[in-house]
């Protein structure tokens, strides 16, 4: 899952990069990257996992609260089915495309591989602007492109759960119409991030960011980056204070690291003594924005990038760390909350400075991880405990580090004087699953 507050990469950016931010390609360039390392990729096989199965596009009309009728685009990407059912979010913003959404959903395989969660992936998105529109628009929009999508989704062949700008209101409405269209039949699981009250898993709100907060936890116990032993003390910077990073903010704090710099679309503020999470929060919750924040400085959403800190965790959306500014990147590590934050060249300027990147495809795949357990309690008709749940968290975000780090220790001894960074020790692990996946099932017929 990605934060829900998120805007666009050009609100979180005053430069003009020149480098290729079209995320499909970058998709399609990470997982070259990786795939030079797996053998078993024979001839063809490596194209069939490198493209979605199918996108949908769908042109449908709704009226508006003014007696209006106004034509919306909607897409819905199935990447792979081949370790399970479709699963991704769908988003509500003005900036989504077709490659956005490709993209978006080739990352969900591989994070569903690299959590080790019986899922392929899959994503959907709106064009719209959410802050324009009236909640019982926001409604007819949702229940006009599931109707629209009709069989293409459902519990054990697409499942959708919220992404940018939606959450369990829209997952209630996804629910709700799908039922009208399927009753007498369970349907609880044909999407994940419900209200608890129909179905929805106790954790599933805090999952993205109670993920990301293990999986840095692991990886600073495992020693992958150097000089720093544990969050005690730890300086943190976060840029998007929406779902998954003000949460965030709020659980490494509790975990003793030092919140110094947050930020929204707006802009961002900076205090080096720490911020209290909770009363950024008020203060956004009154204000809808974090800047202006008493006894903190401004800064920008570019500068907060640059701050010298131990952690930094973009939390917004693609394309925040590239190329012109990969350089001036001052923290000792990078933690993606957000899908696809870092490009390929940043991530090559970063590898050579030393600073370590947690990717997206690790860091934040507590999201579908705890979608993945409501899913299994829809289907068992059961609700688990808060503790169950966190445990259960807990073990695969650490079992997923640890693969990773294995990984990548494993193809540095086959590759000696290459060097690998996390990302591509994380996409190899994961395109070797889902390869042995398909191999092991044979192409049909």
């Amino acid at each position: 899952m990605s934060p829900s507050s998120a805007v666009s990469a050009t609100q979180f950016s005053d430069l003009e990069p020149s480098e290729d931010l079209n995320s499909f390609r970058i998709a399609q360039k990470q997982f070259d990257q990786a795939a030079r390392f797996i053998p078993l990729l024979r001839n063809g096989l490596k194209e069939y996992l490198k493209c979605p199965v199918r996108v949908i596009t769908i042109h449908f009309p709704v009226e508006m609260d003014d007696g209006s009728v106004r034509t919306f685009v909607g897409y819905r990407a199935l990447h792979s089915r081949v370790r399970g059912p479709g699963k991704g979010g769908i988003r509500y913003h003005p900036d989504v495309t077709e490659d956005e959404v490709r993209a978006l959903a080739s990352w969900m395989t591989w994070k569903c591989a690299v959590a080790d969660v019986p899922f392929g992936g899959a994503k959907g998105g709106i064009i719209c602007d959410p802050k324009s529109l009236s909640d019982n628009e926001l409604r007819r929009i949702t229940r006009r492109f599931i109707a629209e999508l009709g069989d293409a989704i459902g519990p054990h062949t697409d499942i959708p759960a919220p992404d940018v700008n939606t959450g369990p209101n829209t997952m209630a409405w996804i629910y709700d119409t799908y039922q009208m269209m399927h009753p007498g039949n369970n349907n609880l699981p044909v999407v994940t991030g419900k209200p608890v009250g129909i179905g929805g898993s106790l954790g599933r709100r805090e999952a993205t960011a109670q993920g990301a907060l293990y999986v840095t936890q692991r990886a600073i116990t495992r020693g992958a980056v150097p000089g720093l032993g544990s969050l005690e003390g730890a300086t943190l910077a976060i840029q998007g204070f929406g779902n998954a990073g003000a949460i965030a903010a709020e659980l490494f704090a509790s975990a003793g690291a030092r919140v110094i710099a947050v930020s929204d679309s707006r802009g961002g503020i900076v205090r080096q003594e720490g911020l209290d999470p909770a009363e950024v929060q008020a203060h956004k919750d009154r204000t809808r924005s974090v800047t202006g924040f008493p006894g903190a400085e401004a800064v920008t959403n570019e500068a907060l990038l640059e701050l010298p800190c131990d952690i930094l965790i973009p939390a917004a959306l693609e394309n925040q760390i590239r190329g012109d500014n990969a350089p001036r990147i001052q923290a000792r590590l990078v933690v993606e909350a957000a899908n696809g934050p870092t490009t390929p060249e940043a991530d090559r300027i970063l590898l050579e400075r030393g600073i370590q990147v947690l990717p997206d495809i690790l860091a934040n795949s507590g999201g579908v991880t705890v979608s993945y357990f409501e899913w299994v309690q829809n289907n068992e008709n059961e609700q688990w405990t808060l503790k169950e749940v966190e445990e259960k968290l807990r073990g695969k975000m650490e079992k997923a580090t640890d693969g990773v780090i294995d990984t990548r220790e494993r193809l540095s001894r086959e590759s000696p004087g290459e060097p690998i960074d996390l990302r591509t020790a994380a996409f190899a692990l994961a395109i070797e699953r889902v390869a042995r996946v398909a191999l092991d099932r044979g192409i049909w017929p």
